[in-house]
């Protein structure tokens, strides 16, 4: 059974990200000012891949890692499926790519969710 973990990013003047735990209850919030809801969403990912990897070999850490968004464009950009045409995605995308990467033969999976789905949502209020 994998390991869920539900992330979210808010773009605005008082934007921030973060990402829930499904099995731990675990979770983390942060505040990031004047980020776009892309990039607040590529940051929630990479917080939660690399919270994951920190924990790698542990219960429950030590099986699969599955990663839900409910941004399909940035969820399509980090599975190859869509292009990547704005910089400072692509550096971010690359940054998520490396973490992944990281984790050799059991690399966590990338999946799109509704919103509504998405517990790491109500976090941010959104």
């Amino acid at each position: 059974m994998a390991v869920e973990m539900y992330v979210d990013g808010s773009g605005s003047p008082r934007g921030g990200f973060g990402w829930l735990v499904r099995e731990t209850g675990e979770s983390h919030y942060e505040k990031r000012d004047n980020v776009t809801n892309n990039q607040a969403e590529y940051m929630a990912i990479l917080s939660a891949v690399r919270h994951a990897r920190s924990k790698s070999g542990a219960p429950p850490y030590d099986g699969a890692v599955a990663v839900y968004s409910d941004s399909q464009n940035t969820v399509r950009q980090l599975n190859h499926e869509y292009a990547i045409n704005n910089e400072v995605l692509r550096e971010l995308a690359m940054q998520c790519w490396s973490e992944i990467a990281k984790f050799g033969g059991r690399r966590p999976e990338v999946r799109w969710i509704s919103r509504k789905e998405n517990p790491a949502g109500k976090m941010l209020g959104s």
